[in-house]
Protein backbone atom coordinates (compact mmCIF):
# COMPACT_ATOMS: atom_id res chain seq x y z
CA UNK A 1 0.00 0.00 0.00
CA UNK A 2 1.59 3.75 -0.83
CA UNK A 3 1.70 5.74 2.15
CA UNK A 4 0.90 9.07 1.52
CA UNK A 5 0.42 12.17 3.18
CA UNK A 6 -0.41 15.75 2.48
CA UNK A 7 -0.06 19.01 3.76
CA UNK A 8 -2.78 21.80 2.26
CA UNK A 9 -2.73 25.09 3.34
CA UNK A 10 -4.75 27.72 2.69
CA UNK A 11 -2.23 30.75 1.48
CA UNK A 12 -4.16 33.70 3.59
CA UNK A 13 -1.62 34.63 5.69
CA UNK A 14 2.10 33.36 6.99
CA UNK A 15 2.09 30.03 8.17
CA UNK A 16 1.46 29.67 11.78
CA UNK A 17 3.21 27.26 14.24
CA UNK A 18 0.13 24.87 14.62
CA UNK A 19 0.29 24.81 10.99
CA UNK A 20 3.77 24.07 10.69
CA UNK A 21 3.65 21.45 13.22
CA UNK A 22 0.67 19.65 11.06
CA UNK A 23 3.30 19.59 8.27
CA UNK A 24 6.01 18.18 10.54
CA UNK A 25 3.63 15.23 11.60
CA UNK A 26 2.79 14.81 8.34
CA UNK A 27 6.24 14.80 6.86
CA UNK A 28 7.53 12.36 9.57
CA UNK A 29 4.42 10.03 9.45
CA UNK A 30 5.06 9.50 5.44
CA UNK A 31 9.16 9.43 5.35
CA UNK A 32 9.31 7.42 8.41
CA UNK A 33 7.29 4.74 6.38
CA UNK A 34 9.06 5.25 2.98
CA UNK A 35 5.70 7.42 1.74
CA UNK A 36 5.62 10.24 0.06
CA UNK A 37 5.04 13.39 1.51
CA UNK A 38 3.23 16.31 -0.90
CA UNK A 39 1.88 20.01 -0.15
CA UNK A 40 -1.30 21.09 -1.47
CA UNK A 41 -1.88 24.70 -1.99
CA UNK A 42 -5.73 25.17 -1.10
CA UNK A 43 -6.62 28.48 -3.03
CA UNK A 44 -10.25 28.44 -4.10
CA UNK A 45 -10.69 31.18 -1.77
CA UNK A 46 -9.53 33.85 -3.91
CA UNK A 47 -10.60 36.58 -2.14
CA UNK A 48 -7.99 35.34 1.12
CA UNK A 49 -5.36 33.84 -1.16
CA UNK A 50 -2.38 35.32 -2.24
CA UNK A 51 0.56 34.32 -4.60
CA UNK A 52 3.05 36.06 -1.83
CA UNK A 53 1.80 33.89 1.04
CA UNK A 54 2.02 30.69 -0.99
CA UNK A 55 5.94 31.79 -1.83
CA UNK A 56 6.31 32.56 2.44
CA UNK A 57 4.62 29.41 3.63
CA UNK A 58 7.32 27.45 0.57
CA UNK A 59 10.16 29.59 2.61
CA UNK A 60 8.92 29.08 5.72
CA UNK A 61 9.17 25.00 5.45
CA UNK A 62 12.09 24.49 3.47
CA UNK A 63 13.45 26.70 6.58
CA UNK A 64 12.40 24.23 9.14
CA UNK A 65 13.43 21.44 6.70
CA UNK A 66 10.44 20.07 6.06
CA UNK A 67 10.69 19.42 2.27
CA UNK A 68 8.06 17.74 0.00
CA UNK A 69 8.44 15.08 -2.31
CA UNK A 70 5.25 16.39 -4.41
CA UNK A 71 4.05 19.98 -4.76
CA UNK A 72 4.67 23.26 -6.55
CA UNK A 73 7.76 23.01 -7.69
CA UNK A 74 10.53 25.53 -5.87
CA UNK A 75 13.89 25.61 -5.07
CA UNK A 76 14.56 22.20 -6.51
CA UNK A 77 11.71 20.71 -4.13
CA UNK A 78 8.33 19.49 -5.55
CA UNK A 79 7.04 18.79 -9.12
CA UNK A 80 5.32 15.10 -9.45
CA UNK A 81 2.29 12.95 -11.24
CA UNK A 82 -0.17 14.48 -9.79
CA UNK A 83 -0.38 17.96 -10.54
CA UNK A 84 -1.33 20.55 -10.52
CA UNK A 85 -0.71 21.51 -6.73
CA UNK A 86 -2.54 24.82 -6.70
CA UNK A 87 -6.23 24.14 -6.67
CA UNK A 88 -7.27 27.07 -8.41
CA UNK A 89 -5.48 25.04 -11.98
CA UNK A 90 -7.60 21.87 -11.05
CA UNK A 91 -10.77 23.52 -11.86
CA UNK A 92 -11.37 20.84 -14.67
CA UNK A 93 -11.28 17.99 -12.56
CA UNK A 94 -13.63 19.43 -10.01
CA UNK A 95 -16.45 20.34 -12.40
CA UNK A 96 -15.69 16.52 -14.33
CA UNK A 97 -17.03 15.16 -10.62
CA UNK A 98 -19.43 17.74 -9.81
CA UNK A 99 -21.20 16.69 -13.18
CA UNK A 100 -20.78 12.95 -11.64
CA UNK A 101 -22.95 14.09 -8.90
CA UNK A 102 -25.02 15.66 -10.66
CA UNK A 103 -25.89 13.51 -13.22
CA UNK A 104 -26.43 10.56 -10.40
CA UNK A 105 -28.95 12.67 -8.66
CA UNK A 106 -26.70 13.22 -5.58
CA UNK A 107 -26.15 17.22 -6.09
CA UNK A 108 -28.05 19.63 -7.12
CA UNK A 109 -28.30 23.58 -8.25
CA UNK A 110 -29.63 26.43 -6.08
CA UNK A 111 -30.42 29.71 -6.66
CA UNK A 112 -31.18 31.46 -3.41
CA UNK A 113 -29.25 34.49 -2.59
CA UNK A 114 -27.48 35.34 0.04
CA UNK A 115 -30.04 37.31 1.85
CA UNK A 116 -32.71 35.09 1.29
CA UNK A 117 -31.00 32.66 3.24
CA UNK A 118 -30.26 35.40 6.15
CA UNK A 119 -33.89 35.71 6.37
CA UNK A 120 -34.58 32.32 6.61
CA UNK A 121 -31.12 32.34 9.13
CA UNK A 122 -33.17 34.76 11.19
CA UNK A 123 -36.63 32.65 11.18
CA UNK A 124 -35.03 29.83 12.50
CA UNK A 125 -33.40 31.73 15.53
CA UNK A 126 -36.65 33.62 16.48
CA UNK A 127 -38.05 30.33 16.52
CA UNK A 128 -35.67 28.36 18.37
CA UNK A 129 -35.00 26.13 16.14
CA UNK A 130 -31.23 25.44 14.31
CA UNK A 131 -30.95 26.16 11.17
CA UNK A 132 -31.11 23.48 8.33
CA UNK A 133 -31.17 24.39 4.51
CA UNK A 134 -35.22 23.59 3.74
CA UNK A 135 -34.24 21.98 0.35
CA UNK A 136 -36.40 24.54 -1.39
CA UNK A 137 -34.30 24.44 -4.73
CA UNK A 138 -35.23 20.41 -5.48
CA UNK A 139 -38.74 21.94 -6.12
CA UNK A 140 -37.55 23.23 -9.10
CA UNK A 141 -37.74 21.13 -12.55
CA UNK A 142 -35.36 20.55 -14.31
CA UNK A 143 -36.75 23.28 -17.26
CA UNK A 144 -36.64 25.59 -14.09
CA UNK A 145 -32.98 24.81 -13.60
CA UNK A 146 -31.75 25.26 -17.31
CA UNK A 147 -33.81 28.24 -17.48
CA UNK A 148 -32.27 29.83 -14.71
CA UNK A 149 -28.75 28.52 -15.46
CA UNK A 150 -29.56 29.97 -19.40
CA UNK A 151 -30.36 33.15 -17.64
CA UNK A 152 -27.13 33.42 -15.44
CA UNK A 153 -28.90 33.27 -12.65
CA UNK A 154 -26.20 32.91 -9.80
CA UNK A 155 -26.02 29.42 -8.47
CA UNK A 156 -24.77 27.54 -6.26
CA UNK A 157 -24.19 23.36 -6.19
CA UNK A 158 -25.24 21.01 -2.99
CA UNK A 159 -24.52 17.73 -1.87
CA UNK A 160 -27.72 15.90 -1.32
CA UNK A 161 -27.16 14.28 1.69
CA UNK A 162 -28.81 10.98 2.55
CA UNK A 163 -29.69 11.53 5.92
CA UNK A 164 -27.55 8.78 7.78
CA UNK A 165 -25.50 9.14 10.85
CA UNK A 166 -22.16 8.85 10.14
CA UNK A 167 -19.23 7.04 12.47
CA UNK A 168 -15.90 8.69 12.25
CA UNK A 169 -12.90 6.41 13.12
CA UNK A 170 -9.80 8.44 13.99
CA UNK A 171 -6.58 7.18 15.03
CA UNK A 172 -5.83 10.17 17.92
CA UNK A 173 -9.83 10.84 19.11
CA UNK A 174 -11.21 7.66 18.77
CA UNK A 175 -14.89 7.15 16.94
CA UNK A 176 -17.60 9.10 16.97
CA UNK A 177 -20.90 9.57 15.12
CA UNK A 178 -22.38 12.34 13.74
CA UNK A 179 -25.90 12.86 13.73
CA UNK A 180 -27.69 13.13 10.23
CA UNK A 181 -29.76 16.06 12.00
CA UNK A 182 -26.35 17.91 12.23
CA UNK A 183 -25.82 17.97 8.09
CA UNK A 184 -27.90 19.53 6.28
CA UNK A 185 -27.11 19.83 1.85
CA UNK A 186 -24.09 21.68 2.38
CA UNK A 187 -22.24 24.12 -0.53
CA UNK A 188 -20.05 22.21 -2.61
CA UNK A 189 -19.71 24.45 -5.70
CA UNK A 190 -20.22 28.34 -4.71
CA UNK A 191 -21.57 30.59 -7.02
CA UNK A 192 -18.24 31.83 -8.39
CA UNK A 193 -17.44 28.40 -9.99
CA UNK A 194 -15.35 27.31 -7.52
CA UNK A 195 -15.60 24.74 -5.41
CA UNK A 196 -15.74 24.88 -1.53
CA UNK A 197 -12.80 23.30 0.26
CA UNK A 198 -15.11 20.47 1.51
CA UNK A 199 -15.17 19.40 -2.19
CA UNK A 200 -11.95 20.26 -3.76
CA UNK A 201 -9.95 18.40 -0.65
CA UNK A 202 -12.05 15.04 -1.48
CA UNK A 203 -11.78 14.91 -5.03
CA UNK A 204 -7.62 16.06 -4.65
CA UNK A 205 -7.31 13.02 -1.55
CA UNK A 206 -8.65 10.71 -3.56
CA UNK A 207 -6.70 11.58 -7.34
CA UNK A 208 -3.73 12.17 -5.12
CA UNK A 209 -3.88 8.73 -3.49
CA UNK A 210 -3.73 9.77 0.17
CA UNK A 211 -3.88 7.28 2.59
CA UNK A 212 -3.82 9.02 5.79
CA UNK A 213 -5.13 12.42 6.54
CA UNK A 214 -3.76 14.47 9.51
CA UNK A 215 -4.90 17.95 10.41
CA UNK A 216 -5.95 20.08 12.93
CA UNK A 217 -9.06 18.92 15.58
CA UNK A 218 -10.83 21.76 14.12
CA UNK A 219 -11.68 19.79 11.02
CA UNK A 220 -12.84 16.88 12.86
CA UNK A 221 -16.86 17.04 12.27
CA UNK A 222 -15.83 18.01 8.42
CA UNK A 223 -14.80 14.56 7.95
CA UNK A 224 -18.76 13.42 8.54
CA UNK A 225 -19.17 15.40 5.23
CA UNK A 226 -16.08 14.15 3.73
CA UNK A 227 -17.25 11.15 3.99
CA UNK A 228 -20.40 11.40 2.41
CA UNK A 229 -18.90 13.08 -0.21
CA UNK A 230 -16.39 10.03 -0.63
CA UNK A 231 -19.66 7.30 -0.30
CA UNK A 232 -21.48 9.88 -3.36
CA UNK A 233 -18.20 9.41 -5.69
CA UNK A 234 -17.17 5.82 -5.01
CA UNK A 235 -13.72 7.11 -3.51
CA UNK A 236 -12.42 4.79 -0.96
CA UNK A 237 -11.97 6.96 2.74
CA UNK A 238 -8.14 7.69 4.02
CA UNK A 239 -7.57 7.10 7.39
CA UNK A 240 -7.59 10.52 9.82
CA UNK A 241 -5.81 11.54 12.43
CA UNK A 242 -6.71 15.15 13.81
CA UNK A 243 -4.52 16.79 15.67
CA UNK A 244 -4.97 18.92 18.71
CA UNK A 245 -4.73 22.82 18.95
CA UNK A 246 -1.39 24.84 20.28
CA UNK A 247 -2.65 27.09 22.68
CA UNK A 248 -0.89 30.04 25.19
CA UNK A 249 -0.27 28.73 28.64
CA UNK A 250 -3.28 30.54 30.04
CA UNK A 251 -5.91 27.94 27.38
CA UNK A 252 -6.37 31.11 24.97
CA UNK A 253 -5.93 29.98 21.48
CA UNK A 254 -2.57 31.47 19.54
CA UNK A 255 -3.43 33.76 17.47
CA UNK A 256 -2.29 37.19 15.60
CA UNK A 257 -4.50 38.89 17.97
CA UNK A 258 -2.50 38.52 20.42
CA UNK A 259 0.31 40.86 18.36
CA UNK A 260 -2.56 43.41 18.21
CA UNK A 261 -3.24 42.88 22.61
CA UNK A 262 0.52 43.21 22.78
CA UNK A 263 0.43 46.46 20.76
CA UNK A 264 -2.47 47.94 22.08
CA UNK A 265 -1.13 47.69 25.79
CA UNK A 266 1.73 49.23 24.89
CA UNK A 267 -0.03 52.17 23.34
CA UNK A 268 -2.53 52.21 26.35
CA UNK A 269 0.68 52.91 28.69
CA UNK A 270 2.03 55.31 26.80
CA UNK A 271 -1.20 57.29 26.23
CA UNK A 272 -0.35 57.59 22.76
CA UNK A 273 -3.21 59.19 21.03
CA UNK A 274 -1.28 60.39 17.44
CA UNK A 275 0.74 57.34 15.76
CA UNK A 276 4.26 57.72 16.33
CA UNK A 277 6.25 59.82 12.89
CA UNK A 278 6.40 56.77 10.39
CA UNK A 279 3.99 53.83 11.71
CA UNK A 280 0.32 54.34 10.69
CA UNK A 281 -1.08 56.88 8.84
CA UNK A 282 -4.45 58.85 10.68
CA UNK A 283 -6.67 57.00 9.03
CA UNK A 284 -5.43 53.78 10.00
CA UNK A 285 -4.96 54.92 13.33
CA UNK A 286 -7.97 56.28 13.77
CA UNK A 287 -9.83 53.38 12.91
CA UNK A 288 -7.66 50.95 14.64
CA UNK A 289 -7.69 52.72 17.71
CA UNK A 290 -11.79 53.28 17.38
CA UNK A 291 -12.45 49.56 16.77
CA UNK A 292 -11.14 46.73 19.12
CA UNK A 293 -11.75 44.47 16.04
CA UNK A 294 -9.96 45.97 13.40
CA UNK A 295 -6.34 45.33 13.27
CA UNK A 296 -2.97 46.70 11.39
CA UNK A 297 -1.52 44.93 9.02
CA UNK A 298 1.66 42.65 9.97
CA UNK A 299 4.14 45.04 8.61
CA UNK A 300 2.67 48.30 9.74
CA UNK A 301 2.24 46.20 13.36
CA UNK A 302 5.95 45.89 13.30
CA UNK A 303 7.14 49.13 12.52
CA UNK A 304 4.67 50.19 15.64
CA UNK A 305 6.52 47.83 17.38
CA UNK A 306 9.63 48.55 16.73
CA UNK A 307 9.24 52.17 17.21
CA UNK A 308 7.76 51.63 20.74
CA UNK A 309 10.49 49.45 21.82
CA UNK A 310 8.25 46.22 22.11
CA UNK A 311 8.85 42.62 21.22
CA UNK A 312 5.49 40.87 19.68
CA UNK A 313 4.59 37.43 20.97
CA UNK A 314 6.05 35.21 17.72
CA UNK A 315 2.81 32.92 16.41
CA UNK A 316 3.63 31.87 13.16
CA UNK A 317 7.03 30.55 12.10
CA UNK A 318 8.51 34.03 10.15
CA UNK A 319 8.03 35.34 13.63
CA UNK A 320 10.42 32.89 15.36
CA UNK A 321 12.89 33.31 12.36
CA UNK A 322 12.94 36.64 13.13
CA UNK A 323 13.20 36.39 16.60
CA UNK A 324 16.34 34.05 15.99
CA UNK A 325 15.33 31.20 16.64
CA UNK A 326 17.30 27.85 14.96
CA UNK A 327 14.76 26.05 12.87
CA UNK A 328 16.23 22.69 14.69
CA UNK A 329 14.86 24.07 17.61
CA UNK A 330 11.74 24.74 16.71
CA UNK A 331 11.04 21.39 14.73
CA UNK A 332 12.39 19.72 18.30
CA UNK A 333 9.92 21.81 20.59
CA UNK A 334 7.04 22.04 18.02
CA UNK A 335 6.81 18.10 18.29
CA UNK A 336 6.67 17.81 21.51
CA UNK A 337 3.45 20.10 21.27
CA UNK A 338 1.21 17.43 21.29
CA UNK A 339 3.50 14.42 20.94
CA UNK A 340 5.88 12.63 22.89
CA UNK A 341 8.45 9.71 21.54
CA UNK A 342 8.44 8.43 25.33
CA UNK A 343 11.39 7.72 27.56
CA UNK A 344 12.10 10.77 28.79
CA UNK A 345 13.48 11.88 25.38
CA UNK A 346 12.85 15.77 24.87
CA UNK A 347 15.64 16.93 22.39
CA UNK A 348 16.17 15.00 19.28
CA UNK A 349 16.57 16.39 15.56
CA UNK A 350 14.29 15.17 12.42
CA UNK A 351 15.89 12.10 11.60
CA UNK A 352 14.73 11.04 15.45
CA UNK A 353 11.61 11.95 14.48
CA UNK A 354 11.18 10.78 10.86
CA UNK A 355 12.26 7.04 12.68
CA UNK A 356 9.93 7.54 16.09
CA UNK A 357 6.79 9.53 14.72
CA UNK A 358 3.82 7.26 15.75
CA UNK A 359 0.16 9.17 15.85
CA UNK A 360 -0.73 6.98 18.78
CA UNK A 361 1.37 9.08 20.95
CA UNK A 362 -0.47 12.09 19.90
CA UNK A 363 -2.50 12.98 23.55
CA UNK A 364 -6.04 14.15 22.62
CA UNK A 365 -5.86 17.35 24.82
CA UNK A 366 -4.76 21.12 23.53
CA UNK A 367 -1.18 21.83 24.12
CA UNK A 368 0.34 23.99 25.44
CA UNK A 369 3.07 26.12 23.91
CA UNK A 370 5.72 26.96 26.76
CA UNK A 371 7.71 29.90 25.58
CA UNK A 372 10.30 29.65 28.59
CA UNK A 373 10.62 26.20 27.53
CA UNK A 374 11.83 27.06 24.01
CA UNK A 375 13.61 29.94 24.64
CA UNK A 376 16.04 27.33 26.92
CA UNK A 377 15.92 24.93 24.13
CA UNK A 378 17.31 27.84 21.87
CA UNK A 379 19.83 28.99 24.47
CA UNK A 380 21.36 25.67 25.03
CA UNK A 381 21.93 24.87 21.35
CA UNK A 382 23.61 28.35 20.57
CA UNK A 383 25.68 28.23 23.58
CA UNK A 384 26.73 24.63 23.07
CA UNK A 385 27.65 25.30 19.52
CA UNK A 386 30.57 25.79 17.82
CA UNK A 387 31.87 29.18 17.41
CA UNK A 388 32.87 29.35 13.66
CA UNK A 389 29.12 27.77 13.26
CA UNK A 390 27.28 30.55 15.23
CA UNK A 391 29.40 33.32 13.55
CA UNK A 392 27.87 31.70 10.18
CA UNK A 393 24.41 32.04 11.35
CA UNK A 394 24.69 35.24 13.21
CA UNK A 395 25.89 36.87 10.31
CA UNK A 396 23.02 35.41 8.06
CA UNK A 397 20.56 36.52 10.38
CA UNK A 398 22.13 39.72 10.58
CA UNK A 399 22.12 40.44 6.72
CA UNK A 400 18.20 39.73 6.55
CA UNK A 401 17.03 41.64 9.36
CA UNK A 402 19.74 43.98 10.40
CA UNK A 403 21.59 44.94 7.70
CA UNK A 404 22.92 48.81 9.00
CA UNK A 405 24.09 46.88 11.66
CA UNK A 406 26.24 44.87 9.54
CA UNK A 407 27.23 47.38 7.65
CA UNK A 408 28.20 49.49 10.27
CA UNK A 409 30.60 46.99 11.89
CA UNK A 410 31.81 45.76 9.11
CA UNK A 411 33.09 41.54 8.95
CA UNK A 412 35.94 42.31 11.54
CA UNK A 413 33.61 43.64 13.91
CA UNK A 414 31.10 41.84 13.97
CA UNK A 415 33.64 38.83 14.38
CA UNK A 416 34.63 40.50 17.13
CA UNK A 417 31.20 40.83 18.62
CA UNK A 418 30.18 37.23 18.22
CA UNK A 419 32.56 36.10 20.15
CA UNK A 420 31.85 38.46 22.48
CA UNK A 421 27.91 37.32 22.66
CA UNK A 422 27.63 33.97 21.93
CA UNK A 423 27.66 32.51 26.04
CA UNK A 424 25.09 35.32 26.39
CA UNK A 425 22.50 34.60 23.69
CA UNK A 426 19.63 33.07 23.90
CA UNK A 427 18.82 33.70 20.39
CA UNK A 428 20.69 34.65 17.03
CA UNK A 429 18.76 38.54 17.85
CA UNK A 430 20.19 39.23 20.71
CA UNK A 431 23.71 40.23 20.09
CA UNK A 432 22.15 42.72 17.53
CA UNK A 433 18.65 43.79 19.79
CA UNK A 434 20.67 44.21 23.03
CA UNK A 435 23.65 46.04 21.27
CA UNK A 436 21.66 48.57 19.30
CA UNK A 437 23.99 51.26 20.45
CA UNK A 438 26.31 50.10 17.82
CA UNK A 439 24.75 51.69 14.88
CA UNK A 440 23.53 54.72 16.81
CA UNK A 441 25.47 57.77 15.63
CA UNK A 442 28.24 59.02 18.55
CA UNK A 443 25.88 62.86 18.91
CA UNK A 444 22.66 60.75 18.58
CA UNK A 445 23.19 58.34 21.71
CA UNK A 446 21.37 59.18 24.52
CA UNK A 447 21.92 57.42 28.13
CA UNK A 448 19.33 55.95 30.82
CA UNK A 449 19.15 58.19 33.98
CA UNK A 450 18.60 55.22 36.68
CA UNK A 451 19.36 54.94 39.91
CA UNK A 452 22.12 52.73 38.92
CA UNK A 453 23.77 54.82 36.55
CA UNK A 454 23.55 57.85 38.78
CA UNK A 455 25.21 56.04 41.38
CA UNK A 456 27.76 54.74 38.92
CA UNK A 457 28.42 57.93 37.19
CA UNK A 458 27.57 60.66 40.06
CA UNK A 459 28.18 59.02 43.24
CA UNK A 460 31.07 59.90 46.23
CA UNK A 461 34.09 60.93 44.48
CA UNK A 462 35.85 60.18 42.86
CA UNK A 463 32.68 58.92 41.04
CA UNK A 464 32.16 58.08 37.33
CA UNK A 465 32.66 61.11 35.80
CA UNK A 466 36.11 61.86 37.70
CA UNK A 467 37.07 58.37 36.33
CA UNK A 468 36.30 58.99 32.41
CA UNK A 469 37.88 62.59 33.30
CA UNK A 470 41.22 60.90 33.79
CA UNK A 471 40.66 57.92 31.52
CA UNK A 472 40.49 60.22 28.20
CA UNK A 473 43.94 60.97 28.18
CA UNK A 474 44.70 56.95 28.71
CA UNK A 475 42.46 55.77 26.05
CA UNK A 476 43.60 58.46 23.61
CA UNK A 477 47.15 57.31 24.15
CA UNK A 478 46.50 53.66 23.28
CA UNK A 479 47.94 52.88 19.90
CA UNK A 480 46.60 49.19 19.66
CA UNK A 481 43.11 49.74 19.45
CA UNK A 482 41.98 46.14 20.52
CA UNK A 483 40.43 44.32 23.90
CA UNK A 484 43.72 43.81 24.88
CA UNK A 485 45.31 46.57 24.54
CA UNK A 486 42.75 48.27 26.16
CA UNK A 487 43.10 46.36 29.04
CA UNK A 488 46.41 46.80 29.24
CA UNK A 489 45.69 50.86 29.24
CA UNK A 490 42.77 50.92 31.55
CA UNK A 491 43.73 47.69 34.32
CA UNK A 492 46.97 49.55 35.42
CA UNK A 493 44.80 53.01 35.87
CA UNK A 494 42.12 51.28 38.15
CA UNK A 495 45.07 49.31 40.24
CA UNK A 496 46.24 53.31 40.88
CA UNK A 497 43.25 55.40 40.99
CA UNK A 498 40.67 52.94 41.84
CA UNK A 499 41.62 50.76 44.52
CA UNK A 500 42.07 48.22 42.21
CA UNK A 501 38.35 47.68 41.42
CA UNK A 502 38.34 47.36 37.64
CA UNK A 503 34.12 47.91 37.88
CA UNK A 504 34.64 51.23 39.36
CA UNK A 505 36.33 52.36 35.87
CA UNK A 506 34.57 49.69 33.74
CA UNK A 507 30.82 50.19 34.35
CA UNK A 508 31.15 53.98 33.87
CA UNK A 509 32.85 53.57 30.66
CA UNK A 510 30.12 51.27 29.74
CA UNK A 511 27.41 53.51 30.62
CA UNK A 512 29.23 56.72 28.77
CA UNK A 513 29.58 54.39 25.44
CA UNK A 514 26.31 52.30 25.67
CA UNK A 515 23.70 54.66 26.98
CA UNK A 516 23.16 51.79 29.52
CA UNK A 517 24.43 49.64 32.56
CA UNK A 518 24.36 45.90 30.25
CA UNK A 519 27.07 45.57 27.32
CA UNK A 520 28.94 42.75 26.00
CA UNK A 521 32.42 42.47 27.86
CA UNK A 522 33.48 46.20 28.08
CA UNK A 523 37.44 46.29 26.61
CA UNK A 524 35.27 43.84 23.73
CA UNK A 525 32.71 46.79 23.71
CA UNK A 526 35.46 49.64 23.00
CA UNK A 527 37.07 47.43 20.55
CA UNK A 528 34.59 47.03 18.37
CA UNK A 529 33.03 50.58 18.81
CA UNK A 530 36.37 51.69 17.49
CA UNK A 531 38.79 54.92 19.51
CA UNK A 532 37.13 57.83 17.30
CA UNK A 533 33.22 56.93 18.86
CA UNK A 534 34.73 55.69 22.10
CA UNK A 535 36.16 59.27 23.14
CA UNK A 536 33.26 60.86 21.34
CA UNK A 537 30.88 59.41 23.75
CA UNK A 538 33.27 59.54 26.96
CA UNK A 539 33.24 63.07 26.14
CA UNK A 540 29.52 64.17 26.00
CA UNK A 541 28.70 61.39 28.79
CA UNK A 542 30.78 63.59 31.03
CA UNK A 543 28.84 66.98 29.80
CA UNK A 544 25.69 65.09 29.44
CA UNK A 545 26.35 63.90 33.52
CA UNK A 546 27.75 66.72 34.89
CA UNK A 547 25.22 69.06 33.28
CA UNK A 548 21.85 67.72 33.87
CA UNK A 549 20.14 66.90 37.38
CA UNK A 550 19.26 63.71 38.34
Amino acid sequence: MRIATRFAPSPSGHLHVGGARTALFCWAFAKGRDGTFILRIEDTDQKRSSDAASIGFAKDLHWLGILWDEGPEWQGVGGGPHGPYFQSERLELYNHHLQRLLDAGHAYYAFETGDELDAKRKAASAAGKPYRYDRAALALSPDDVKDKLAAGVPAVIRLKCPGHDVTIKDEVLGEATIPASEIDDFVIRKADGFPTYHFAVVVDDELMQVSHVLRAQEHFTNTAKHMLLQDALGFRRPAYAHLPIICNPDGSKMSKRDKDKALRKAVAERKLTEPPAGTVDAAAWAAWLGDKNVQLDLETGQKLADVLGITLPEINVDDFKRSGYLPEVLINFLALNGWSPGHDIEKFDLEFLRTSFDPRRVVKTPAKFDRVKLLSFNCDAITGMPHDEFLLRASAHGRMYHPAFMDRLGEQGIAMLAKASQERSKTLDDMFRGNRFFVIADDALTWERSKNTEKAMLGESPNGCDHLRALLPVLGSVTEWTSAGIEAAVKPYADAHAGGQLGKAAQPLRIAVSGGTVSPPIFDTLAILGKASTLRRIERAIHAFAAAPA
